[in-house]
């Protein structure tokens, strides 16, 4: 198969970490990008190249793709897998905190994917890989926007994919459930923080018990890793691929089951 340049945001842990290795030992030119350079050593030292990045900052995501041009003279896939999370009630998280998520959580792969798309469209072929989550369908108790960040890179991809089919460019979504990451390591923290001692307080706190029972049942970041290397390396890729502990349960009840019935199966523990 056709060796391809792949740039894996977030790749300084967790799934993006995964990714960029992966990609590696299948023989792809990778790019990981990060703002923790330091975090990539391990990354350099399986030979893929390493690159700064916040996706926030304009002149970080226009310098990144730059060099990749200028290095490798195309850019064949692109794997927004950078996130954040938020946790806390409705009412008692910051707008400023939210606006600051969607800033990382969409219009930094909205910025991206707007400076790569027209290399794509001349190459006449490449493949977008957004990392969302169950999160993209479900929604759960203090993690509203979160969950919202996430429905909207579902819609955003969906009207995306139907916009690039005739230029022969694949967009993929990818669905992870609960997975063994650093990203989870401050989820309790977070909800007792913010949540904790006021009107929302029990169910912060069963949030956060539960958050620290699951750590240990999540899958390995390397079977979503494994999921977009499939998905990249497939002349037609599932529009989405639901992988990890869990994954395909949820979104499975999700769909099926009525919202109040779902709502209750699924909170029925926290109250």
């Amino acid at each position: 198969m056709a060796t391809k340049v792949c740039l894996v945001t977030g790749a300084s842990s967790g799934i993006g970490h995964a990714t960029a290795l992966e990609l590696l030992r299948a023989g792809h030119v990778v790019y990981g990008a990060a703002r923790r350079v330091s975090k990539m050593e391990p990354l350099r030292a399986a030979g893929g190249q390493v690159v700064e990045l916040d996706v926030t900052k304009e002149a970080d995501v226009n310098e990144v793709v730059r060099v990749i041009l200028a290095e490798q003279g195309r850019i064949d896939v692109l794997v927004n897998n950078a996130g954040a999370g938020l946790h806390g009630s409705v009412e008692e998280v910051g707008l400023d905190k939210a606006r600051s998520l969607f800033d990382v959580n969409v219009f930094g792969p909205a910025r991206l994917t707007q400076l790569v798309l027209p290399h794509l469209r001349k190459q006449g072929s490449g493949t977008v890989v957004n990392v969302s989550s169950i999160a993209g369908e479900i929604a759960l108790p203090l993690g509203a926007w979160y969950y919202a960040s996430k429905h909207a890179l579902e819609a955003y991809s969906d009207t995306l994919r139907q916009e690039l089919s005739p230029f022969g460019i694949n967009v993929v979504l990818i669905q992870p459930g609960i997975i063994k990451t650093e990203f989870e390591h401050g989820t309790s923290d977070e909800l007792r923080e913010v949540s904790g001692k006021g009107a929302y307080h029990n169910v912060a706190e069963a949030m956060a018990k539960q958050a620290e029972s699951q750590g240990d049942k999540g899958s390995s970041a390397v079977v979503v890793a494994r999921a977009i290397r499939k998905a990249v390396e497939s002349s037609s890729p599932k529009p989405r691929y639901a992988v990890g502990y869990l994954a395909k349960t949820i979104l499975w009840m999700n769909r099926l089951l009525p919202d109040r019935i779902y709502d209750k199966v699924m909170t029925g523990r926290l109250n």
